[in-house]
C-alpha cells in the first residue's frame, strides 16, 4: 500500500559535478562561486528548455528528471557544448567543466524529492565522464542510439560502489559530424573526384507492406551494381548509402557526406504481378533535377527496367562505354525472376549480420539455387554464410570452410568472372592460410575495377595477415574512399594501423567499426590489443569481457588456431596483448 505523498516513476536522471571543484574553490573561492552561480543558471535554463526539472542542487552538484531519456541526453549535449563556449572567455585556471551522468530507472517521488537506486547510477556514472563529458548507462543507450546523431564509446562493464550489479557504461561523442557514423579513419579529401560521381539512396518501398521492403533494397544493390562496373563512374557503395535508410536526408548533405556530385532517388511499388518504379537524378550542388521519370512494368520485366535506368543515367551524364562495360552491363545474374525474389529476400537477412539471420539467409539462397541452378550468384552468397560461419565461430561445422569453397567453384563454373568470387575465393585461402594464393587471386582484370571497393578492402585484409600491411593502407584507404561508413573497412583499416604501431589513429577506427557493428568481437579484440599498447589496462581488460560474455570458450589458444598470420611476430604481437587484457 503507498504512502500518502509518495509515488513511484520511471524517470530520466541526469546527475552531473564540476571536475576538479576543490582546486577551483582553493584557487580563488569567490570567482569560482560566481562562475559555478552562472553555470548552474545556464543548465537550469536548458534542462527547462528540455522538458526536464532540476530536483535540487547542492554545492558542485546538479540533479534533474526527465520524462525522457532522449529529451535528457539532447539536453546534456547543449549544456556542455555552451559552457564549453563559455569557457573560452575565460584563464585556462579558471574554466570550470561539469561531468554528467545519465540513466534511466525506477525511483521514488516524496514531496518533489526523488530517491532510488537508478540515481545512484546516474551519480556513479558522471565519475566515468571526462570533464565536459557525458556518460550513460545501456539502458539509456539502448533508447537513444538510433535517434540522435551522437557517436557512443563502449566502456565496458564497471563496478560502482553501492550498486551489487555491474553496469554497462557507453560514453557520448557528441561532434556528430566526426561520429556520428564511423571516422573516417585518415580520409579526410571528400572533393568530388574527377569523373562523375554518384550516391543511389535506397529506393523507398511504397507498396503499403514492410515486408516487401527486401525488394525496394534489391533493386537498389542492381543499380548501384550496374554502374560500379563503368569505369568512367565514381559510385559509392552499398553499406554506405544504405546508412540513409528510413531516414529524413537533404541531397545536399549526401554530397558532402560522401563527395559526390549527383545522387539518385526512387521508390519501388510492387504489387502482385506489377511494379511500378520512379527515379530522379538530382545535381546535389544546386539542387535542380537533372532528370526523371516513372516505369510501370510487369515483374517479368523487371531486368529490362533496371537496364532502362542505368543507360538513361549513363546518357544524362555522359559517359562513354567500352565494348567490355557494354557486355558486362548487358549480363545478368538470372533471368528468373523467382530465383532473383529469393535472392533478394535472402540478401535482406544476409545484411543483418548476425548468427541466425546467416543461418536464414543461406536457406533462402538455396531456395533461389533450387529454382535455378545456373545462378551463379546465389552460390557465391551461399559460400559466404559458411564462411562467416566459420570466422565469427557461429557454427562448430569444421567443415564450413570446405562446403564455402565448393559453392565458389560451382559458381566459377558457371560464370568465370562472376562477381565476388574475387573476395570469397582470396578469403578461403587466406584461412587456409595460404596466403600467396590469396593474394594471386586478385591479380585478375576485374580487381582493377576502380569502384571495386570490396575487392580493395578485402584484398587489404589479405595483406595485413601476410606480412605486408604498409602496403595494405593505401587500398583500404581507397575503399573507404568509396564506402566511407562500412564498419568492416574501418576495422581493416584498424587493423593495418595497429601492425604499423599507429595505436591512436588504430584505436580511432576500430571505434569507428564498434559505433555500427557492437557485436562484432574481432574488433574488439584488436581494440583491446590496442589499449595494452596504449597503456590502458583497465580499458583493455573491459573489452575482453564483453568478448567473454559472448563467446565464453574464447581463449588465447582459440585465436592461436584461428588468426592466419602468415608471421610469427604478429601473431605473438596480438596473442601476447589478449593474454596480458585477461583472455585465458
Amino acid at each position: 500500500m503507498a504512502t500518502a505523498g509518495i509515488k513511484r516513476k520511471l524517470a530520466a536522471i541526469l546527475s552531473a559535478d564540476v571536475k576538479g571543484y576543490s582546486r577551483l574553490m582553493r584557487d580563488d573561492e569567490e570567482a569560482t562561486v560566481q562562475t559555478l552561480t552562472l553555470y548552474k543558471e545556464v543548465m537550469a535554463t536548458r534542462i527547462d528548455k528540455h522538458g526536464g526539472r532540476v530536483v535540487d542542487s547542492p554545492g558542485d552538484n546538479l540533479l534533474a528528471e526527465f520524462a525522457s531519456v532522449v529529451d535528457a541526453v539532447a539536453c546534456a549535449v547543449k549544456i556542455q557544448k555552451e559552457i564549453k563556449s563559455r569557457n573560452t572567455g575565460l584563464p585556462e585556471n579558471r574554466q570550470m567543466v561539469f561531468r554528467i551522468g545519465i540513466n534511466l530507472g525506477d525511483i521514488i517521488e516524496e514531496e518533489k524529492r526523488i530517491y532510488g537506486d537508478g540515481i545512484n547510477i546516474a551519480a556513479r556514472l558522471e565519475g566515468f565522464a571526462d570533464g565536459g563529458g557525458i556518460c550513460i548507462s545501456k539502458i539509456v543507450y539502448d533508447q537513444v542510439k538510433n535517434k540522435l546523431s551522437l557517436g557512443y564509446d563502449y566502456l565496458g562493464e564497471q563496478t560502482v560502489k553501492n550498486i551489487p550489479d555491474p553496469v554497462s557504461i557507453y560514453r557520448v561523442r557528441m561532434d556528430a559530424n566526426d561520429r556520428s557514423r564511423p571516422a573516417l579513419g585518415g580520409i579526410q579529401d571528400l572533393s568530388f573526384p574527377d569523373k562523375p560521381s554518384i550516391a543511389v539512396l535506397p529506393f523507398v518501398n511504397m507498396s503499403g507492406d514492410s515486408e516487401q521492403g527486401y525488394f525496394s533494397d534489391g533493386i537498389t544493390e542492381d543499380l548501384i551494381t550496374d554502374l560500379s562496373k563503368i569505369s568512367e563512374l565514381f559510385v559509392i557503395a552499398r553499406n554506405s548509402v544504405f546508412t540513409y535508410k528510413d531516414k529524413p536526408v537533404k541531397v545536399q548533405q549526401v554530397s558532402k557526406d560522401l563527395g559526390v556530385r549527383y545522387v539518385l532517388e526512387g521508390s519501388v511499388r510492387k504489387a502482385g504481378e506489377r511494379v511500378r518504379i520512379t527515379a530522379q537524378l538530382v545535381d546535389a550542388v544546386s539542387g535542380g533535377h537533372i532528370w526523371a521519370e516513372r516505369y510501370d512494368k510487369n515483374l517479368g520485366d523487371i531486368f529490362a527496367l533496371q537496364d532502362e535506368v542505368t543507360q538513361k543515367i549513363v546518357t544524362v551524364l555522359a559517359v562513354k562505354l567500352g565494348e567490355e562495360e557494354h557486355r558486362r552491363l548487358a549480363e545478368k545474374a538470372t533471368d528468373n525472376v523467382v530465383a532473383y525474389d529469393h535472392f533478394l529476400r535472402g540478401l535482406e537477412y544476409y545484411n543483418r549480420f548476425s548468427k541466425e539471420a546467416n543461418t536464414q539467409a543461406r536457406l533462402i539462397f538455396q531456395k533461389a539455387i533450387l529454382v535455378d541452378p545456373g545462378y551463379a550468384l546465389a552460390y557465391i552468397k551461399a559460400g559466404w554464410t559458411h564462411l562467416l560461419d566459420w570466422t565469427m565461430g557461429w557454427s562448430q561445422d569444421p567443415q564450413s570452410i570446405d562446403r564455402a569453397h565448393e559453392l565458389a567453384k560451382k559458381a566459377i563454373d558457371l560464370d568465370s568472372i562472376i562477381e565476388g568470387r574475387l573476395c570469397l575465393l582470396g578469403n578461403l585461402y587466406l584461412w587456409k592460410k595460404e596466403h600467396e594464393k590469396a593474394i594471386a587471386v586478385f591479380d585478375e582484370p576485374e580487381a582493377l575495377n576502380p569502384n571495386y571497393a570490396e575487392g580493395f578492402t578485402e584484398l587489404g585484409s589479405i595483406l595485413n595477415f601476410s606480412g605486408r600491411s604498409k602496403e595494405a593502407i593505401e587500398l583500404i584507404e581507397r575503399a573507404m574512399r568509396l564506402d566511407p561508413f562500412h564498419p568492416y573497412n574501418h576495422f581493416n583499416f584498424g587493423h593495418a594501423l595497429f601492425l604499423n604501431n599507429r595505436y591512436d589513429e588504430a584505436e580511432a577506427a576500430m571505434e569507428g567499426a564498434l559505433d555500427v557493428m557492437p557485436d562484432f568481437f574481432p574488433a574488439r579484440a584488436f581494440l583491446a590489443a590496442i589499449y595494452i599498447e596504449l597503456d590502458r589496462d583497465a580499458e583493455a581488460r573491459a573489452q575482453v569481457k564483453e568478448i567473454l560474455k559472448k563467446s565464453p570458450g574464447t581463449t588465447v589458444e582459440v585465436w592461436r588456431e584461428r588468426l592466419p598470420y602468415k608471421n610469427q611476430h604478429d601473431l605473438d604481437k596480438m596473442l601476447g596483448a589478449l593474454f596480458k587484457a585477461g583472455m585465458t
